[in-house]
Order: structure tokens, then C-alpha cells, then sequence
């Protein structure tokens, strides 16, 4: 296995994010209001890639809730996404390692979600083997619930995974027609592309019609692992229908970038029982093309850190697979 690959920034401290004070007294005094008393103390959030505000506020009676927060005029799409996440949650399965929506608060021009505060952290790279083999173990337990969703979360109307690969995941097509530029490649691959286009465009075919959900994005930013060393799963805006593999492949570029054997962990999983036997390379392939040119293009509403970060883990996603192809 190639040594351990850290990113630029460590995934803690990638958020730029306004401070408690830097939101309107109307809507901290709307917040106090809804946690029924003072905000005495807050921490706000290190992870993440959003300009919204995010932090455990915590009450002069020792009450505690995580709070996202955006303004409607500034960052109207965040206050979609909040407002997408809190339903979702509201509508996951009882028992699952995930936070449950509290109540929604607009006030000042701005919309704010308060969910459950989880006691937890960020896990750090390289991964301890014990808190991926919890992240591991948690995620089987919510590909397991997900497999069969409950209709209220299907009445949602989500997305499929197909449909998003075809519209938003794979570039490696439109290099390759001269419509997006080539992202700057190691040696070895710079030849590939016709590879790379092949893999790729199995995508939208392997996810088709899976009837479970997925997360959608699961990275390690979007883990916690509490004192007791169980792994909790936030950040479920982009939950959509989709095979339970795609999740794993996420998440596990990181496992390889820390050096460890990923494509054991990876075939170990029950969320890879039953995938097609490429799934993996076709799934780097795509992943690889879309971090790398999404680097290009990172919104300005974005953390600075979110293009250094793309383009890590596409480069980590194209050396693994790579690896795998015998192209080093």
C-alpha cells in the first residue's frame, strides 16, 4: 500500500464560518427564545466546506443544540439546503446514528435549523482503525435501514443517483470532447482517458434503479464519533436513491489515503455484497473526474479550503484507482 496522504487542511479546520456574534440580534434572541433560555456558550463548527453559520449553542439551564443557520437574500441556496435536511430528518427511521431535528426558526432575513447536539468529533487522518471500523459498522447499519425506505421519506420526491452521475458526476466524457478543460494529471494517467470515459459511463446503468437510499456524501467531515466510540452520520442534504457502494467508495478514499487496505475493506462490507464486479473502478473513475474539475470551478460562496480539498481527494480517488489498474 502506497504511505499515508494527509490533505492540505485538516478536515476540522476547512469552515469559514461567521462567528455568534456575527449573526442579528433578532435571530440570537430568536434562538434563545426557542432553547427557552440565554445562550451562555458556543462552539462553532471547524468542518465542513459552507459560508452558513454551524455550532453547538449551549443555554444558561445546560441545554445544548447544533444550529445551522443562513440568510435568505445571501445564501438562499444554503436555506434550501437546510430546509431539505431538516425534513429528511425528520423522517429517518427511529434508532439510526443520526441527529434528530428539534424545530426551524426565521427571523432577520434568516432561516435556522436546530437539530440534537451530538458529543463528538471529527475524525482525524489517518484514520485510527478503531473509529473507521466504527464508521464502517454504522454505515451497515444505515445501508441496512435504507435498503427498504420508509414511504414518508420516499414521499420526498429525492433524487436518483443515475439521474445525478448523468447531470453533475461525470466529466471524464466532456474532457474527452474537448466541452471541459483536462484537470492537470500525474504521468501515468495522462494517457488514459479513454479508460477513464469507459469506466465512468457505467455509472448511471449500476446505479439505476436501486431501490434503497444513500447519503449522498459520505466524507469524513460528515462523520462524529462520540466518547463511546460510536460513529454518527450528519450533513443528509443530498440524500437520494442509490446503491449502498457509492456511499462506501466515498468514504473510503480517505481509508486509502491513510494507507490502509482499501480494497479489503471494501469487499468486506455488506454494502458491497452483490455489486458488480468493476463497481469499484467504475465508481473512483467517476469520482476521480468529478473532484478534479469540480476543483476548477469551487463557488465563491464556498470555504477557500473546499478546491484544495476536491482536488485531494480526486487525486486520491485516481491514484487508488490507478493502483488498481496497474497503471503505475
Amino acid at each position: 500500500m502506497p504511505p499515508p496522504s494527509l490533505p492540505p487542511v485538516s478536515y476540522d479546520a476547512t469552515a469559514l464560518r461567521p462567528e455568534w456574534a456575527d449573526l442579528p440580534a433578532g435571530l440570537r434572541a430568536a434562538l434563545a427564545d426557542r432553547l427557552g433560555a440565554p445562550v451562555v456558550a458556543v462552539r462553532v463548527a471547524g468542518a465542513g466546506f459552507t459560508r452558513g453559520f454551524a455550532g453547538v449553542l449551549r443555554t444558561a439551564d445546560g441545554g445544548r443544540a447544533f444550529v445551522k443557520a443562513a440568510p435568505a437574500a445571501g445564501q438562499p441556496h444554503l436555506v434550501d439546503w437546510y430546509g431539505r435536511e431538516a425534513a429528511i430528518l425528520d423522517r429517518l427511521p427511529a434508532g439510526l446514528p443520526a441527529p434528530r431535528p428539534r424545530w426551524t426558526v426565521r427571523a432577520e432575513g434568516w432561516f435556522a435549523v436546530g437539530q440534537e447536539a451530538i458529543d463528538g468529533r471529527t475524525p482525524g487522518l489517518p484514520w485510527r482503525p478503531a473509529e473507521l471500523a466504527a464508521t464502517l459498522a454504522g454505515y451497515a447499519q444505515l445501508a441496512a435501514a435504507l435498503a427498504d425506505p420508509p414511504a414518508e421519506l420516499v414521499a420526498l420526491g429525492l433524487p436518483q443517483l443515475a439521474d445525478l452521475a448523468r447531470e453533475d458526476i461525470l466529466w471524464w466524457g466532456e474532457v474527452a470532447a474537448g466541452r471541459e478543460p483536462p484537470p492537470p494529471l500525474p504521468g501515468p494517467v495522462r494517457d488514459r482517458l479513454p479508460e477513464l470515459v469507459a469506466l465512468e459511463s457505467r455509472l448511471p446503468g449500476y446505479a439505476a434503479g436501486a431501490p434503497g437510499l444513500i447519503h449522498g456524501d459520505l466524507r469524513l467531515d460528515n462523520v462524529l464519533v462520540d466518547p463511546a466510540g460510536r460513529a454518527w452520520f450528519c450533513d443528509w442534504t443530498w440524500l437520494c436513491h442509490g446503491p449502498a457502494w457509492f456511499d462506501l467508495v466515498t468514504l473510503l478514499i480517505s481509508g486509502y489515503a491513510s494507507g490502509l487496505d482499501a480494497d479489503a475493506l471494501f469487499a468486506g462490507h455488506p454494502a458491497a455484497a452483490g455489486a458488480p464486479p468493476d463497481v469499484l473502478d467504475v465508481t473512483l473513475a467517476a469520482l476521480a473526474g468529478f473532484f478534479l474539475t469540480s476543483a476548477a470551478a469551487a463557488p465563491p460562496t464556498a470555504s477557500a479550503h473546499l478546491r484544495v480539498h476536491q482536488r485531494w481527494s480526486g487525486e486520491q480517488a485516481l491514484d487508488w484507482l490507478a493502483h488498481r489498474q496497474g497503471w503505475t
